[in-house]
């Protein structure tokens, strides 16, 4: 149809959207949760736990897990405090009061009545039981001379079944307020049929079309419109299981007069018989409900049986939303979410929060952000990595900035001679560009474009000249992971600094390289997806002579490169590799674990190495030893704070490139770090 023929229905109409994620919903964005995410797992948790945490805690401008199981919380302490037990057989108590006053008043107004017939039924009335239930079963002789009394008294028993079919079938209570005897047969015919079949499925002998002739029978009964009779059999189940909790959480005086009463629904004991036998059919049909719970209801506001089991049923979805946010299943995952059942607990606001929440763990498990290992957790992805790295990079030239004095060292150290091929600009590149051939790959593209289009030029366009590989620097850090470090709150920022650094060299010096080694009691080289993800350690021992042992074997296999050495530590060494490979411990550290170290220092100042050491802590001792172990290999030491030691160790690598003297030119000092890392690198993106 043409556009402008278009007409709306008179008959139209818009309700809620419901065909999946809401197509005007914002993107979801992740630099919130990612950044969070990086900085729990810096402090030493996984990547699932950094995850969960931040769904749990939400966001700035998002709820999260804790605020829903709150409110779900609230909601059900609500319920439990505002509601007690006692409505129907108030409602009955009431009903019955109004009975008798009204026929004391017919008692003292009928002026023809003999005085002996006046006198006795007074004394009848004066001498009711207290209990309702036995005042019911005593007026059921009774013959009433108010026709108001009596319709009243008749009240309670009608009241009494619409109450006890309204405990297994919601809202029987209203539609049966003006039941005929016609109705209640209907509903006596439905319960019999109900047991034949539920019989039946008990037994396998069931089928489909006695499933459908049931409902073609009885299907105003079940607004639900069940679709099998398994569907049938969890809807009644679940609002029966919720009348057995209420009872089970009356006084036992509550039960007994209900139980009194019950005999008296509808005139007869044919519908309990009825109920009775269908409870007992689902009970076994379905024993995983919960039959046996109970709660402490001691409000103000009674409820009668029907609306008593819809509020155990609430209680019970309350429940299992509380589990669902719990998220505390191997395995669990917030698609468990039932937004239908939150939003009806908790309204329409709290299931556009969680699924907010879905859509943003979807995104993060989508994202080039978090991938799920072959053990099936969840880990960093190298992109993630480079990101968490570039913003410690941007805070650590925070930190640089204005604290030593600006050199102009803007040019990046050379990579090599020129080949003379060339290849498409990658993040980090420091080569220069190839403007013939990114000019021509701009043409190239907007060929099709037509005359008189300018040229645009685009980041895929640029190329860049290729150089020969040349390794300028060989570095080793080593960084103690002994248990002082966990304790003293050093762990973090040694895994900053090990992060920062990694993502220097090979985004901005790819000709360098890096290990990354860890020591405590003993040593272990580790790539920085590992050593970002390790879990604080607690062994005693400070293996350095291990952890020199590995850096020199990096060293020589490098013999033409710069061999760089950088220590991070908090102690003295107290263990190291015996002959054998066993390692060795001692405190306070023994003269031989001390002279293994020495020797394997001067192994790495026979390489060629630039050391430099950065003493954590204020021990006396340790500075003298560390300044001595400095001093023998000509190398340096640096205090810093925690919180300074990445701004240490960067800016001494650096350094060491611009002093060294190897790779030709630097970027030793702080401008010229300002001015590699002066844009884009603050923040996480996915």
């Amino acid at each position: 149809m043409a556009r402008g023929n278009r007409r709306l229905s008179r008959d139209s109409r818009y309700g809620k959207y419901a065909g999946g994620p809401d197509p005007l919903a914002p993107p979801v964005d992740l630099t919130e949760a990612l950044d969070a995410i990086g900085q729990e797992v810096m402090a030493g948790y996984s990547p699932e736990h950094a995850m969960r945490e931040f769904l749990r805690r939400g966001g700035r401008d998002q709820a999260g897990l804790d605020d829903l199981a709150r409110r779900v919380a609230e909601r059900r302490r609500e319920l439990a405090q505002k509601h007690n037990l006692d409505g129907t057989i108030r409602e009955i108590k009431e009903l019955l009061d109004k009975a008798v006053l009204a026929e004391r008043g017919q008692l003292a107004r009928d002026t023809e009545m003999d005085d002996g017939d006046r006198a006795l039924s007074e004394l009848q009335l004066d001498s009711l039981p207290a209990s309702p239930a036995a005042a019911v079963t005593e007026l059921n002789d009774y013959r009433w001379k108010s026709r108001e009394a009596r319709q009243d008294f008749e009240k309670i028993k009608d009241l009494l079944g619409r109450e006890m079919l309204d405990q297994r079938f919601a809202g029987m209570k209203q539609a049966l307020e003006s039941a005929t005897d016609a109705d209640r047969a209907a509903i006596q015919d439905m319960l019999g049929d109900l047991n034949e079949l539920l019989a039946a499925h008990a037994r396998g002998e069931d089928t489909p079309e006695q499933f459908d002739d049931f409902m073609a029978k009885h299907g105003e009964f079940f607004p639900e419109n069940p679709q099998n009779v398994d569907d049938l059999i969890d809807a009644m189940a679940a609002r029966a299981a919720a009348a057995q909790r209420m009872r089970n959480s009356m006084t036992q005086e509550q039960r007994d007069e209900l139980d009194a009463l019950a005999q008296q629904a509808f005139g007869s004991p044919d519908l309990m018989d009825s109920l009775a036998q269908l409870d007992e059919n689902l009970q076994a049909l379905r024993p995983g409900e919960n039959w046996g719970g109970s709660e402490q209801m001691d409000g103000e506001q009674g409820l009668g049986l029907g609306d008593g089991t819809g509020v155990f049923q609430d209680l019970a979805d309350l429940d299992q939303l509380a589990e669902q946010l719990a998220q505390s299943h191997n395995g669990s995952q917030l698609d468990d979410l039932d937004l239908d059942t939150l939003a009806k607990q908790l309204g329409n606001e709290a299931a556009v929060d969680a699924r907010a929440l879905q859509q943003l763990e979807k995104a993060l498990h989508d994202s080039a952000a978090v991938k799920r290992g072959t053990d099936g957790s969840l880990k960093l992805t190298p992109k993630a990595m480079r990101q968490l790295g570039k913003a410690l990079l941007r805070d650590i030239a925070d930190r640089m900035s204005g604290r030593q004095g600006a050199r102009d060292m803007r040019k990046a150290g050379a990579a090599g001679e020129r080949s003379g091929a060339t290849r498409e600009w990658e993040f980090g590149d420091t080569e220069p560009w190839d403007v013939t051939r990114t000019i021509t790959n701009a043409i190239t593209r907007q060929a099709g474009e037509g005359a008189g289009t300018p040229l645009r030029i685009e980041i895929g366009d640029v190329e860049v000249q290729e150089t020969e590989a040349r390794t300028q620097a060989c570095v080793a850090l080593l960084v103690d992971t002994s248990f002082s470090m966990a304790m003293d709150n050093r762990w973090v920022p040694m895994k900053r600094t090990a992060l920062a650094l990694h993502t220097l060299i090979t985004s901005r010096f790819r000709g360098d390289e890096l290990q990354l080694i860890a020591f405590g009691r003993q040593a272990e080289v580790m790539d920085i997806e590992q050593l970002v993800g390790l879990e604080a350690m607690w062994d005693k021992g400070t293996n350095l002579h291990h952890a020199l042992l590995l850096a020199n074997r990096h060293f020589r296999k490098h013999p033409n490169a710069q061999p760089v050495l950088l220590i991070v530590t908090d102690g003295e060494p107290t263990s190291h590799l015996e002959p054998n490979g066993e390692v060795y411990f001692s405190y306070p550290p023994d003269p031989l674990t001390i002279a293994y170290a020495v020797r394997e220092l001067d192994n790495s100042m026979r390489l060629g190495a630039h050391t430099t050491f950065f003493r954590l802590g204020d021990d006396p001792g340790l500075a003298r030893f560390i300044d001595s172990m400095a001093k023998r290999v000509g190398g340096s030491v640096t205090a810093p704070e925690a919180d300074d030691l990445g701004a240490a160790v960067v800016g001494s690598y650096l350094g060491s490139r611009g002093a060294g003297g190897f790779g030709g030119g630097g970027l030793g000092g702080p401008a010229g770090f300002d001015d590699m890392f002066g844009r884009g690198w603050g923040s996480w993106s996915a």
